[in-house]
């Protein structure tokens, strides 16, 4: 799938240089692979998931005396049956599109392959930020949203690029987390589920400032190429801090019935 670096903010705009672009454009809401299947189970419930953006200008404290916020590139969403379809902690990226992903926050490689990994039952990109006409990151105020749907057993993975980064992405543990708890399907704030992990595809350099990263690189896929495994980036120790999970995003997730009765 062909894509392209897009400039998303001016330089001088008013969030400052670090936050001009991530990303690529050419998203498409609800990209699935082949062989992805939507769930047609009776029990099976509509789920709203919102993303928002909660850092600031100032969230990363930059060595240079700076600072800057935490855009958050496009992601990925799976439903899966069990498994581990986006990556093993531990092990090193799978070449199905995580690289692109997390280097590049450029989820569409990934989307195209990730129907043929066993135990997927459906998946989709998140792109285009709520009240955007285009695709593109999501910066500090603004928010993805989108819906998709479960079943009893069924367990929900997310990966999306932490952008300030060279291979950093946002997930939840490998497995994913589950769509239902006794029966009863998952609500409320997800966000301290959700951990930092470096893919091990690309050297670090200083979040913020690194010339190899999504805001300042020239292409994609620059940097020094790196050959680790995916893990936590607290064990990376690269020497670098990074902003804990809930200073940049907020993630919550809104079974249909729920939502409904809000809206009474």
């Amino acid at each position: 799938m062909n894509t392209k670096l897009i400039q998303m903010l001016a330089a001088g705009a008013v969030l400052g240089a670090a936050t001009r672009p991530l990303l690529a454009q050419g998203y498409t809401e609800a990209a699935a692979g082949k062989g992805v299947n939507s769930s047609n189970s009776a029990h099976a419930v509509t789920f709203t998931v919102r993303i928002e953006n909660v850092s600031t200008p100032q969230t990363l404290k930059l060595s240079n005396g700076q600072t800057a916020p935490a855009p958050t590139a496009p992601g990925l969403w799976v439903v899966h049956h069990g498994g581990e379809p986006i990556f093993s902690t531990d092990r090193r990226d799978r070449g199905m599109g995580l690289e692109a992903l997390a280097e590049d926050g450029d989820p569409t490689v990934l989307a195209g392959k990730i129907g043929t990994v066993t135990g997927v039952v459906t998946s989709g990109v998140f792109s285009t930020p709520l009240g955007d006409d285009k695709p593109g990151p999501i910066l500090p105020g603004k928010v993805f949203e989108f819906t998709l749907s479960g079943s009893p057993g069924d367990r929900l993975s997310i990966a999306m690029m932490f952008g300030q980064s060279n291979d950093l992405f946002y997930a939840f543990e490998a497995g994913g987390i589950a769509l239902f708890t006794n029966g009863q399907p998952v609500s409320g704030d997800l966000t301290r589920q959700f951990v930092l992990w470096d893919a091990g595809t690309e050297v670090n350099e200083e979040p913020g400032l690194g010339p190899n990263q999504g805001p300042r690189q020239r292409a994609p896929n620059t940097g020094t190429t790196e050959h680790a495994p995916v893990q936590l980036v607290s064990k990376t120790k690269d020497g670098f801090r990074y902003p804990a999970v809930g200073d940049v995003i907020r993630v919550t997730i809104t079974p249909a019935a729920m939502a409904m009765s809000a809206q009474q």
